[in-house]
């Protein structure tokens, strides 16, 4: 009777071990699963980026106002946007009446990296936008861009004399920084096509 008694207690205990085990590789699990998910949206993200960036087109815009024009590619700190640009390749497969370019801004918004794009390239107040958040959690972005002079700068497009040339001009290369809560850093350096 006393043998029973040890071997049900031994079986409790390994049951409750077991039962441990495996809710502990369930939560790990879980985690993983989340955290394995993050990761493929960072992914998709800094890909989305790189096709923007290896896509710019030498395409400047009519102000909202029509008066003057903006940057193929701009760091206006007044827009609200970190960066805005023009980018080529944009795909027509319902052979709608549009370009095959696309105006698309990047801009931060609480702690979410958002990435807007509008329909027409010269566009006014009255039209309107697509919004997507990419990547949440995230403390800062910074883009610099390569001038042709090999100095990374964070303005563009830069000072010049000549207003046309530099609304048309294009970086040589661009580097993004983002900074997360929870991963740290990720810095990427992408070309952009001449």
């Amino acid at each position: 009777m006393i043998e029973l008694l040890v071997s049900i207690t031994i079986f409790a205990i390994l049951s409750a071990f077991s039962y441990s085990i495996l809710n502990q590789s369930i939560i790990s699990s879980f985690i993983l699963d989340e955290k394995n998910e993050r990761l493929q949206n960072i992914q998709r993200s800094i890909k989305l980026i790189e096709q923007d960036f290896i896509q710019i087109a030498p395409r400047p815009i009519r102000s909202e106002l029509g008066q003057g024009y903006n940057g193929a590619i701009t760091t206006s700190p007044t827009s609200g946007f970190a960066l805005e640009l023009t980018r080529s390749g944009w795909g027509n497969p319902l052979g709608l009446s549009r370009s095959n370019l696309q105006r698309v801004a990047y801009q931060m918004e609480n702690d979410k990296l958002i990435r807007i794009h509008w329909n027409v390239l010269d566009r006014t107040l009255s039209n309107q936008f697509q919004k997507d958040i990419l990547i949440d959690e995230i403390e800062s972005i910074l883009f610099t861009f390569l001038n042709e002079n090999g100095e990374w700068i964070q303005q563009w497009p830069p000072l010049s004399d000549d207003k046309f040339l530099s609304i048309t001009k294009r970086p040589l290369g661009i580097a993004v920084v983002i900074n997360f809560e929870q991963e740290g850093e990720i810095r990427r350096i992408f070309e952009v096509s001449p």
